[in-house]
């Protein structure tokens, strides 16, 4: 049975624009592999928003009372559809441009990496990875590590 997986994209932002083309091929090819978490029995929606820095500063405040920007929030429902045996989880990833930017530039990470790694690390969230405590980090880590070798891109922890 194969894994069912429905993204969708939104760019609410001009600082993506340019971006969105390479950012679906490089979403299309971290769901080819499989150690993220995604399981077959569950039906995923994952909704990724493109956004800038007002705009996901607006939304970390809301939901994390955090008055600052970020790189990125992952946000995640999952329901029990009894119907056809299947959970259903519901993900809204929001990224912004300017922090990932930003970022990517000071620890000096080509974009397109830097990005791929975010997106790993959104998708495992979805799968409900976390790094609250550093034994989960670590384990989190090892994970991404893993799978960005996959594509052929150094471990942004070792910068």
């Amino acid at each position: 049975m194969k894994r069912k997986i429905k993204t969708n994209f939104f760019c609410k932002s001009n600082h993506w624009s340019r971006r969105m083309t390479k950012i679906k091929s490089i979403v299309s090819n971290i769901l080819k592999i499989d150690n993220l978490g995604f399981k077959r029995r569950n039906l995923y929606f994952l909704n990724l928003i493109f956004i800038d820095d007002k705009n996901i500063k607006e939304i970390n405040k809301i939901y994390r009372n955090l008055n600052k920007a970020t790189d990125v929030l992952t946000f995640v429902k999952s329901f029990k559809n009894n119907n056809n045996k299947m959970n259903e989880i519901y993900s809204d990833i929001f990224f912004s441009a300017e922090t990932t930017k930003k970022d990517a530039k000071k620890n000096l990470i080509n974009f397109y990496d830097h990005i791929t790694h975010l997106i790993i690390h959104c998708f495992l969230h979805v799968n409900g990875y976390d790094h609250k405590k550093n034994s989960d980090f670590i384990k989190m880590k090892n994970l991404e590590e893993k799978i960005l070798m996959k594509l052929d891109i150094k471990s942004p922890y070792e910068l």
